[in-house]
Formats: structure tokens, C-alpha cells, sequence
């Protein structure tokens, strides 16, 4: 049977196209490989140990971040603060079910606690028969929570609300769907007229019947009269380690197994204003008597149940010594000038007090009410965020570095300015470095470090990320720009300190900056490239890094480090040697590792690839695992081995050691040094 021509071209065209692509993968890749030679200089004299606080993560109160993220709680504006103090005011996001003929909802000062003086005003006009009749399922007010409230099956919830009334009362609480027709939990609240005659808490237990992501809590009744709410909550029963934090996304910070948290951010504790800046006196005590307040950087209302006492008990949750930035005085727009800062270095020493004082002192009495009778290991304190260049910062520093050195020697702190400027005039412990550039840029400041003088106050890189276009939401690019970076730290670990990158969570409902490191809504979450990048350097805090040197030509495209470390679970200590290549190029990697003591054993050791199919693919809800880390087996390893390193590639070997009693003890000296 003859051939239609049509057909035959369409099957030579598939034929000239299976060449082509032998061509690529047979021709030109095998012409595209380098050959690079990699030597690991593992000679015990010639070992650096690295800082055991080396990586750590950063938290601000960005992008929803806390409050309506990482910080439990699921109702939004639980004190109806939000507002503002002149009422009545915008109790948004609380809404009404009924209309204007059955109820009337307004805030009015007449709460209990004198911090908090907004409450909520309920005017019910309809009954459950007469006249006037409510409908069947009653009216009321709900909150949605931050985009909806995630409630799961067979879950318990805990509900605390403050509640007056001269009336009696019978109420309905609920979890319902968002439209409110399906119900997944309900308690009533009956009592007579004299029950709530003051202010009364009332608590209660909720368990789902089914899970609903997009849900919310209702308060109803058929009954008219007037009643007052104030400081409705409702937690989770089951939150990471008992302590209020949304369980998946604490997780995913404790599994980055972080050496210091600093918190509770950068321009967050400024404040456009003082008038909203972080005050951490406001943000301690009973939830219900924080006073809240507007971060008018970020542009929404934090109840501040994430305050000061939560981020000190996260970072002792997760193994992490606390980073406190304080605020020094200063906002985006003001600034106290020296004459009159004292009140603003009492606070911070008072706050030091808080953390640290025995329960006898006055703020360490706080602390110990809170349920933290033993002080927090609180050892850092970072002055203020980037206010080197403000008129009055220099010369209130010295204010704050000599009050806080005269009660706490011990404490390091962190200055604002760059190193040049730091002398026995202008003392600091350490200073603060902030990195915001392209992939390009971070990519070749992996060597920023190099020519910085040894000796004096080390950095600590607190925030560093790559921007703009090729950053997307978190690209695969922008994380293997980062490791580069992050390994010219490792190298330059004599005088850098510290790093963490920034930001570290974002709402998808309310990205304010991007990328970031954790993207979260009300019940899904999935980490970044960026964020799976920060596993390969989780062993590096404490561990003993030996020289390395690469050898390639015509190719500058690739860095690496080599660490021995000592794994804590299984107590076994690996060799990991972690190469990049920021290159389009295939390459043919010779290791030899000279020096070393201890034998590799044969099996046991593995690889780890973070790689994809384009630089710009990024992970997402619908697809989470689209730029993670891909694991497995070396066989056959050795001290002199071939690596293939596929184009733009972060690769680690982590090489099982035998037993060598000279370097676990120096990895074990290091690791107690840290605890």
C-alpha cells in the first residue's frame, strides 16, 4: 500500500527530530562536560571549626507571618481592638448573621481590662416567637479567622471568651462551614440574669465532626436582650509541644534543626511610628490583657499573642538560642534623641530582666507567673535594625551597650553599624550584614568575606535573600544563588558568626514581599527551593570544616565546602562535601580527600541533589515536591571517587566514617559547647 504524502513527511519530520535529540544528549552533552578536580584537605592541623551557631533562622511579622500563621490562634481581632479606641469602631473581619431588623452589633469602652478597653455590643430585637422572629438557625456575629478557619475531624478546640449580660442568656457557639449551613461542632451557653451580670469567662471544648479548611466560629441566639463580648478565642488543642505554634509550620522550622532564632523582626519593631512599634512589655502576661497593636509597616492588626515570652519558649522549643531585637528608640520615621532615651534603655534592661531574672526580681516574677520559673538562655541582643545612618544612633548605642553590659557582661550585642566603624569607642560584639541582590550577584559574593580582615567583631548575616525578577515566589535559581553564598560563609566562618535568611513565612493571602522561605494559608503548607536548600547546611553549626580547592578551566561556575560532622541521633560522623554548579554545564568531578584519619566506609554514605528541569520552577500547593532534595545510596565510597554534577545543581555527599577517637572528641566538645 502506497504511502499518503503527507504522512511520509510527518514521519520523516518525527525521524529528523529523534536524531536531533540523539544529537544533544549523545554529542553535544558529552562535548558540554567539565572535568573539575575537587581536593579536601582533611589534615587534622589544618581543621577551622565552625561557630555552633552558625545557621539559624530569622522571624518577622511580615506577610501574616504570626498572626494567622506560625501563632495558633484562629480568631482575628479577638478583642475587637482593632478598630481603634474611638468607638463605635470597624470590627472587621467579625460580620453579623441577621440583618439591621433583628440585630445590632456596635464596640463601646466597657471591657474589664483596662488595657483592652474595647468590647462588643450584641442588640438581639427578634425572639423565638411573637412578632418579631428570629430565623430558625438565629442571629448572631461569626469570624472567619485569617481566610477561613481550618478545622480538622475528630479535632478539639478550645473556646475562652469573656461575656456580660443583665439578661439571661442562651447561646450557641459553633464551628460551622463558610457559609454557615453546615455545622461541625456546637455548645450552648445557658444562664440566668445573674449569672453574667460582670464579666464572666466562659471555656469550653469543641470537637469536629468532620474537617472543613475554610470554616469559621459563630456566636447565635433566638433570644433578644443585650450582651457584651470580649477576648473570643479559639486554639487548637493540639499545638506544637503544648505552647500555642501551628504544629505544621513549627515543624518545619525545628526540622532545619536551627542554632538561634532572632525575632520579632526588622522594621516590625520600628514601626513606621513609635506609637506601633514591638513593645515587648505590652506583648507579655495573660493573652487576653495584651493590648495588641497595628503594624503599620505591614499594614494589619496583631493581637500580640505572639509576644516576647512565645518567642523566647520557640526558640527553647526548638533548640535555638534567642536573638532579641530590640527597639532602641528609633522608628522608620523618628527618633528619640539622647537626652531623653533613658526610659528606652530601662525598657530593654528590664526586658533582659524578663528573660533572665530570677523569679524574685520584678520582671522575672512575670516571667516565672507565665509558667518559665528557670531563665531563658538569652544571649544576644541586636540593637535596632539597620539605623546606623540615623543622626542620634551612635551615640544612643553606647547608652544601651553600657547599661546592658553593667547588668548582663556575658550578653552579646549586635550593632547596626558595618565593621569599619566599630572601635573601643564604638564597641560591639558583633555586627549586623544585610544582602538583598540578584542570583547573579549572591552568586559571586560567595568570596564577599574572603579579603575581610581576621581579628575583631565577627558578622552576623541576619538577612540576606535574592530579589527581583528571577526570585519569582522562590525559584530553584535563587536557592542555588543563596548556597553559594551561604557556602562562602562556611569558608569564611572565622569571622562570620551567623546567618539566617529573610523572610521566613508568608500568607498566600497576603504576600507582602517575596519570595520567602515557607508559604502557608490556612491548612496547606510546602517549603520553597530556598527553604530545602537550608537542609544541606543544617549539620554545619559546630562541625569541623577542612580546606578545599577546586581546579577547572574555563568554567568559574562552581564552589564548594567540605565538614565533618557528628550525627546526634545515631552518634555516626560523616564527611559532607557540598559542590555547586551555578553553570549550564554538565561536570565531571575527580574528589580526592588527602589527610584524613579515619577510614570512609563502604556503605552507609549518600547523596543528595536539589536540582529541576528549568532555573525559574518554583513549588506551589498543587505541586509541593516540584524542587526538593532527591537522596541516594553511594556505593563503593572512597577517598578518591567521581561525582557527575548535572547544570545549575546543589550536590552533597555525606561519606560515613569509621570511628576516630581524636575527631569525635573534638566534634563533642564542640557540640556540648553549644547546649
Amino acid at each position: 500500500m502506497a504511502v499518503p504524502r503527507g504522512s511520509l513527511d510527518r514521519r520523516l519530520f518525527r525521524m529528523l527530530g529523534l536524531v536531533c535529540a540523539l544529537y544533544q544528549i549523545f554529542f553535544v552533552r558529552s562535548t558540554a562536560a567539565q572535568t573539575a578536580q575537587l581536593s579536601v584537605d582533611a589534615s587534622p592541623q589544618n581543621i577551622q571549626m565552625i561557630p555552633e551557631n552558625m545557621f539559624g533562622i530569622f522571624f518577622e511579622e511580615i506577610n501574616h507571618a504570626g498572626a494567622g500563621g506560625l501563632w495558633a490562634e484562629l480568631v482575628n481581632n479577638r478583642g475587637f481592638e482593632a478598630g481603634g479606641l474611638n468607638t463605635p469602631s470597624n470590627i472587621d473581619p467579625w460580620l453579623i448573621i441577621g440583618d439591621e431588623s433583628n440585630i445590632i452589633v456596635a464596640t463601646d469602652r466597657s471591657s474589664c481590662f483596662p488595657t483592652n478597653p474595647i468590647a462588643l455590643r450584641m442588640e438581639v430585637l427578634c425572639e423565638s416567637s411573637g412578632t418579631n422572629v428570629c430565623p430558625p438557625e438565629g442571629v448572631g456575629i461569626y469570624n472567619p479567622g485569617f481566610w477561613g478557619m481550618n478545622i480538622e475531624e475528630a479535632k478539639v478546640y478550645k473556646v475562652s471568651m469573656y461575656i456580660r449580660s443583665s439578661d439571661s442568656v442562651d447561646l450557641t457557639a459553633s464551628l460551622t462551614s463558610s457559609d454557615g449551613l453546615q455545622n461541625l461542632a456546637s455548645h450552648t451557653i445557658i444562664a440566668d440574669s445573674e449569672d453574667f451580670k460582670e464579666w464572666t469567662k466562659v471555656e469550653f471544648d469543641l470537637q469536629s465532626s468532620e474537617s472543613y479548611s475554610n470554616s469559621r466560629l459563630q456566636l447565635t441566639t433566638s433570644k433578644s436582650g443585650i450582651v457584651w463580648f470580649d477576648q473570643v478565642s479559639l486554639m487548637p488543642s493540639d499545638t506544637y509541644m503544648g505552647h500555642g505554634y501551628r504544629k505544621d509550620l513549627a515543624s518545619m522550622l525545628a526540622n532545619l534543626n536551627p542554632k538561634f532564632l532572632k525575632f520579632p523582626g526588622g522594621n516590625y519593631v520600628m514601626g513606621n511610628y513609635l506609637l506601633n512599634a514591638f513593645r515587648w512589655s505590652e506583648t507579655v502576661g495573660p493573652w487576653e490583657e495584651r493590648p495588641g497593636h497595628f503594624n503599620d509597616v505591614w499594614g494589619y492588626w496583631t493581637d500580640d499573642g505572639l509576644g516576647l515570652f512565645e518567642f523566647l519558649q520557640l526558640a527553647e522549643d526548638i533548640g535555638a538560642s534567642p536573638v532579641w531585637v530590640v527597639n532602641d528608640g528609633a522608628s522608620r520615621y523618628e527618633q528619640i534623641p539622647p537626652a531623653t532615651i533613658a526610659a528606652f534603655v530601662k525598657d530593654v534592661v528590664d526586658g533582659i530582666e524578663f528573660a533572665r531574672g530570677d523569679p524574685g526580681t520584678t520582671w522575672g516574677s512575670v516571667r516565672a507567673a507565665m509558667g518559665h520559673p528557670e531563665p531563658f538562655q538569652l544571649n544576644y541582643i541586636s540593637m535596632g535594625n539597620q539605623e546606623c545612618s540615623m543622626h542620634y544612633y551612635k551615640e544612643n548605642y553606647r547608652k544601651f551597650y553600657s547599661a546592658i553590659k553593667a547588668s548582663y557582661p556575658d550578653i552579646k550585642i549586635i550593632s547596626s553599624c558595618d565593621r569599619s566603624t566599630i572601635s573601643p569607642n564604638e564597641p560591639a560584639d558583633l555586627y549586623d550584614v544585610h544582602v538583598y541582590t540578584s542570583s547573579g550577584d549572591m552568586f559571586y559574593k560567595s568570596s564577599m568575606f574572603d579579603s575581610t580582615p581576621r581579628g575583631g567583631p565577627k558578622a552576623i548575616v541576619s538577612e540576606y535573600a535574592v530579589t527581583g525578577n528571577d526570585a519569582g515566589r522562590g525559584t530553584l535559581v535563587a536557592a542555588l544563588a543563596e548556597a553559594a553564598f551561604l557556602i562562602g560563609l562556611e569558608r569564611n566562618s572565622d569571622v562570620v558568626e551567623m546567618a539566617s535568611c529573610a523572610p521566613l513565612f508568608v500568607n498566600d493571602n497576603d504576600r507582602r514581599w517575596s519570595p520567602d522561605a515557607i508559604v502557608f494559608n490556612s491548612w496547606q503548607h510546602y517549603g520553597c527551593p530556598n527553604y530545602w536548600m537550608l537542609h544541606f547546611f543544617k549539620d554545619s553549626s559546630g562541625a569541623a570544616l577542612h580546606p578545599s580547592t577546586i581546579q577547572v578551566s574555563n568554567y568559574n561556575q562552581l564552589v564548594a565546602s567540605s565538614i565533618t560532622w557528628k550525627n546526634s541521633k545515631d552518634g555516626n560522623t560523616y564527611m559532607k562535601i557540598k559542590v555547586l554548579n551555578f553553570g549550564n554545564q554538565v561536570v565531571d568531578l575527580s574528589i580526592s580527600v588527602t589527610g584524613l584519619e579515619n577510614d570512609i566506609q563502604t556503605f552507609g554514605s549518600i547523596k543528595t541533589v536539589l536540582t529541576s528541569g528549568s532555573l525559574r520552577d518554583e513549588n506551589s500547593f498543587q505541586q509541593p515536591d516540584k524542587v526538593v532534595p532527591v537522596e541516594s545510596p553511594i556505593t563503593n565510597a572512597r577517598k578518591q571517587m567521581s561525582l557527575v554534577l548535572d547544570p545549575y545543581s546543589l550536590t552533597s555527599i555525606d561519606l560515613l566514617l569509621d570511628a576516630s577517637t581524636k575527631m569525635h572528641s573534638l566534634l563533642d566538645s564542640n557540640l556540648h559547647s553549644s547546649l
